[in-house]
């Protein structure tokens, strides 16, 4: 465990919550100026998803590097230059003029997100005791959680009264001002590094791609066949990631980590619930706009209330957790956001928003609730080098669960509007309680954990 001056202790989790500030406010103020993006670049708002699945994507393929990198060359200076690429892929986004030139941009942008919160949450992760985590990460993530109340409503009037190109550029002073603190409080932690897998890696990387595909052409007339390939073709690269892995000591997802038990679950549980929740931020703005024919600055006042509740319940997941159990409060919790995204399947009037502020509080608390309890019980009993691999992997499971999980809603979405010849509400309905069925089930899965499961994390 590293020692850290009092300064360090006390604001190190601020930098972990800079850089989830930037993160996540470029995801939700995305996520409400689609539909004029998609105006303003010739495209249909119900065909945007590649502008967030390419980052969500990009995350997945190279935060596995991010933690090799971090050891090999010390955290401060890979979290900086990452802070860097970040803001110059921000600046390109900006600059683009189509949707091909803004997919290659959120790339880039992704490959500096993919060293950023990452290896900032490496760093709470090898500076502090394990009994402290759970507190530290949910004091770290408190800043953060205000980007998601920020995000929509900025979002929203900057699109409706501005230009869409203001939501990128707005990351740099918030750059800049993650660059200074992260060069005055980041320790220089080095671990031992081996040579880095790159075969497992494009093994890895070239089998998500191939997936992710799969499901977007799955979903067009005429090309079910190339999504079946593709998915055919990724399953045997994940075979062959397993194989290597096997053979190899140092793979860069090390099997091993599946015999700890509680990261085995989680990891597992983290993604199959993840996929339902991580279509609801994409297909809700949507429904609100295309649909209820809501403006950018309406919509973002309505999502509002997801981040309201989710600052609400965060001072007191500990206490829950502390009280009820991981297992209980995972299951019960999980079982309650599949119902919440099958409400919102009740929704068919856009007189009926002030029913939305109640139902969209209440999912934000779980979510919060659910992200902290999950990442927590997954990197909970790791130690040493297996700490930096299983973060890495945890981060890699995560940003695959919202790729897929986007990917399947807009291709399930865009089924039955083009293939099916239902109409878009009622498209959006099926979607919502085909995901809520999905969440519910995978909540069963924390049924696993044993009651005491977690409890040295408190």
């Amino acid at each position: 465990m590293v020692t850290l001056t009092a300064v360090q202790s006390k604001y190190l989790p601020y930098v972990l919550a800079v850089a989830l500030f930037m993160q996540i406010l470029d995801a939700t103020i995305l996520n409400t100026a689609l539909p004029q993006m998609a105006q303003a670049l010739g495209e249909s708002p119900l065909k945007m998803q590649w502008a967030v699945i390419s980052y969500a994507l990009t995350l997945a393929i190279f935060i596995p590097i991010s933690g090799f990198l971090a050891d090999k060359y010390g955290t401060r200076r890979v979290f900086l230059t990452a802070i860097i690429i970040f803001c110059i892929g921000s600046i390109l986004c900006a600059a683009s003029t189509n949707l091909d030139f803004l997919i290659g941009s959120r790339i880039v942008q992704g490959i500096g997100g993919a060293m950023m919160t990452p290896v900032a949450r490496l760093i709470l992760v090898k500076s502090y005791p394990r009994n402290q985590l759970l507190t530290v990460m949910n004091f770290a993530v408190i800043p953060a959680l205000i980007a998601p109340l920020v995000g929509p409503l900025l979002g929203g009037y900057i699109v409706q009264y501005a230009s869409w190109h203001w939501i990128f550029l707005i990351n740099i002073p918030m750059g800049v001002v993650g660059f200074m603190l992260g060069k005055k409080l980041v320790p220089a932690l080095f671990e031992d590094t081996k040579r880095l897998d790159w075969r497992g890696f494009f093994l890895f990387a070239i089998a998500a791609c191939g997936f992710t595909l799969a499901v977007e052409f799955g979903s067009q007339t005429g090309r079910g066949v190339y999504g079946l390939v593709l998915a055919l073709v990724a399953t045997v690269l994940i075979g062959a990631y397993i194989w290597h892995a096997k053979r190899r000591p140092a793979a860069i997802f090390p099997l091993s980590l599946f015999s700890i038990r509680t990261f085995r679950i989680g990891i597992t549980g983290n993604f199959f619930t993840r996929l339902g929740i991580s279509a609801v931020p994409f297909l809700l703005p949507l429904l609100l706009q295309v649909v209820f024919k809501y403006s950018p600055s309406q919509a973002g006042w309505l999502l509002a209330p997801i981040a309201v509740g989710a600052i609400s319940v965060k001072p007191f997941v500990s206490k829950l957790i502390q009280r009820y159990s991981y297992r209980t409060v995972l299951v019960y919790n999980t079982f309650l956001l599949g119902v919440l995204i099958i409400v919102l399947a009740q929704f068919n009037d856009p007189t009926h928003w002030p029913w939305f502020i109640p139902i969209l509080t209440l999912m934000g608390a779980c979510n919060s609730m659910q992200f902290s309890a999950m990442n927590t019980i997954t990197i909970g009993d790791l130690q040493g080098t297996e700490t930096s691999s299983g973060n890495s992997l945890m981060a890699v499971n995560q940003q695959l669960a919202i790729t897929f999980g986007i990917a399947f809603g807009a291709a399930l979405l865009n089924l039955l509007r083009e293939r099916l010849q239902i109409d878009t509400l009622t498209a959006f309905h099926i979607t919502y309680w085909i995901l809520g069925g999905m969440t519910i089930l995978s909540g069963l899965y924390f049924l696993r954990l044993q009651p005491e499961d977690g409890r040295g994390l408190y």
